[in-house]
C-alpha cells in the first residue's frame, strides 16, 4: 500500500462517512429548535407565577408580590426563558435556568417521595438537566449569541 492509498478514501469509507456528517449538519438547527421549545415552555411555566395561563391553581391566581421562592423563581424562569430562547447569554442563562429547577426539585419536590413519578417532580427534573443539556452544548443556530460572536471578531480584525 503506497501513501497515496493511504491518503485517498476508498468509495465505501466516503460511502461510511455521509451517515455521520448528515446528523452534523441537523445538529446546529435540532439544538435551536429544542432550545427554542423548551424555553417557550418555561416562560410559559414561570409565566403561570404571575397568574398568567391559568396561574398556580387553574383560576388565575398570582403568587403573591414578593413571596419566597415562588415569586422570584417565577421571575427568574420568564428572565431565563426569554433569554434561552432568543439565544443571547444562553449558556450562563441556561446555568441559572438549570440550577433553580435542580433547586425546585430537591426542595419542593424530592422531601414529598423518592421518585419523581411519585413527587409530581418530572417536569423541574427534566427542565433542570435539558437546561444543563444546553449550557454545555450552545445555542446552536439562530441564536443571538452567534451574532456577537460574530460581531466581536469582526470587530477584532479591523
Amino acid at each position: 500500500m503506497t501513501n497515496a492509498t493511504l491518503a485517498s478514501p476508498t468509495t465505501s469509507d466516503r460511502t461510511n462517512q455521509t451517515p455521520s456528517r448528515t446528523p452534523r449538519r441537523l445538529q446546529g438547527a435540532v439544538l435551536a429548535a429544542t432550545r427554542i421549545v423548551v424555553a417557550f415552555l418555561f416562560l410559559c411555566h414561570g409565566l403561570q407565577g404571575f397568574g398568567a395561563l391559568g396561574g398556580i391553581d387553574g383560576a388565575g391566581t398570582a403568587l403573591p408580590f414578593g413571596s419566597w421562592p415562588g415569586y422570584y423563581a417565577s421571575l427568574l424562569e420568564v428572565l431565563t426563558a426569554v433569554l434561552v430562547g432568543l439565544g443571547l447569554f444562553t449558556r450562563p442563562a441556561a446555568v441559572l435556568a438549570s440550577g433553580a429547577m435542580a433547586y425546585a426539585y430537591f426542595t419542593v419536590h424530592q422531601p414529598l417521595a423518592l421518585l419523581p413519578l411519585h413527587n409530581m417532580g418530572e417536569q423541574a427534573a427534566l427542565f433542570s438537566w435539558i437546561f444543563l443539556l444546553i449550557a454545555v452544548l450552545g445555542p446552536g443556530a439562530l441564536a443571538l449569541d452567534n451574532l456577537r460572536r460574530a460581531r466581536g471578531k469582526s470587530l477584532e480584525s479591523h
